[in-house]
């Protein structure tokens, strides 16, 4: 990575670049008795531990009936609370299932099983407006949500999958802007895709959701070399940072929004490349995007090498170089 060359002056020292991390696994880490400690081994809270490396914002995932009841609505409220204190906004990701949501499965809710389109659209907006007054009525300071998790194919399948439904994508993606916005007003809704390399894919989905009535603030996308390469779509680490900056130019100047990497992760296996990934991108998204890119959000860093994902920013319960990267950007 120290090939890489920063050419671009930042293009707006005034304006606040989020740093995040989604730590939406924290309680359930906690109930099971894992915590995260700080390099001297010493027990820090995750929240807090994210600040200490300076990060200024948490994403936290809502699904709308977990089994065991972590990534719920109130499990949510438990999280913002820590980082309401800490005075760090939160970006809500609704994934509009009952489990994980991803390019690779969008399962409906159960409780949603065998509703029709208007009817869809009713218990989304519901779950929506429920969810975000919960967190106002308790102060929170919601910035960011997401109508959506890695939507690149739609949600709700079949219903709103995008290859086959496009305009019932939109229209359930519409319900959920509208139940946002009548919540929380000021806040920026986020549409997000995976692969942020991909400019013909960004292209498909958002000309289409634009062309089906969709309003939103901000792209989102995530940003992971790991997957970029193993699927066989970029050769190295390299030529994923550079393509998705490219496409964050590109998308702000044809659509007009700006752009958030609300998704990103290296091996923590290899620490050290990592740390230098992380810290690239993240001045390439301040630097070489004319303002364009507002943010960069590190996927479960709180996550150890040793776990079955090895995607996290940790090992054995303590922050790797990784998280420096962040530290560094910050100026901390």
């Amino acid at each position: 990575m120290a090939a890489f060359a920063l050419t671009a002056v930042a293009s707006d020292n005034n304006k606040t670049f989020w740093l995040g991390g989604d730590i939406s696994g924290t309680t359930a880490d906690e109930a099971r008795g894992h915590f995260t400690m700080n390099r001297d081994s010493v027990r820090v809270e995750t929240t807090q531990l994210m600040k200490d490396y300076g990060m200024n914002a948490t994403r936290l995932r809502v699904w709308v009936d977990p089994k065991d009841g972590f990534s719920s609505p109130e499990d949510v409220l438990k999280m913002a609370k820590r980082s309401q204190t800490l005075g760090m906004p939160v970006m809500v990701d609704f994934h509009y299932s009952d489990w994980w949501a991803d390019p690779g499965k969008q399962n409906p809710p159960k409780a949603w099983l065998g509703m029709n389109l208007e009817q869809t659209e009713k218990a989304l907006a519901d779950h929506t407006r429920a969810t975000l007054k919960l967190l106002k009525d308790n102060g929170i300071d919601v910035k960011w949500v997401q109508v959506g998790n890695e939507t690149t194919h739609g949600f709700l399948w079949p219903m709103g999958k995008f290859e086959e439904n496009p305009e019932q994508y939109a229209s359930l993606t519409k319900a959920g802007v509208k139940a946002v916005r009548e919540v929380y007003p000021e806040a920026q809704v986020i549409i997000h895709l995976d692969n942020g390399f991909d400019q013909k894919l960004y292209d498909t989905v958002f000309d289409s959701l634009k062309a089906n009535g969709v309003e939103w603030d901000v792209i989102g996308m995530s940003v992971y070399p790991y997957w970029a390469m193993e699927g066989g779509h970029e050769e190295s680490e390299i030529m994923t940072l550079v393509d998705s900056i490219a496409n964050i130019r590109h998308l702000k100047k044809k659509y007009g929004t700006d752009v958030m990497i609300v998704e990103t992760g290296v091996d923590a296996r290899n620490p050290e490349p990592g740390r230098q990934f992380i810290a690239a991108l993240i001045k390439a998204a301040k630097e070489l995007t004319d303002g364009a890119c507002t943010g960069v959000f590190y996927w479960a860093p709180e996550i150890d090498a040793e776990a079955a994902y090895r995607l996290g920013a940790f090992s054995h319960g303590m922050p790797t170089v990784i998280m420096d990267a962040f530290k560094e950007a910050s100026g901390k």
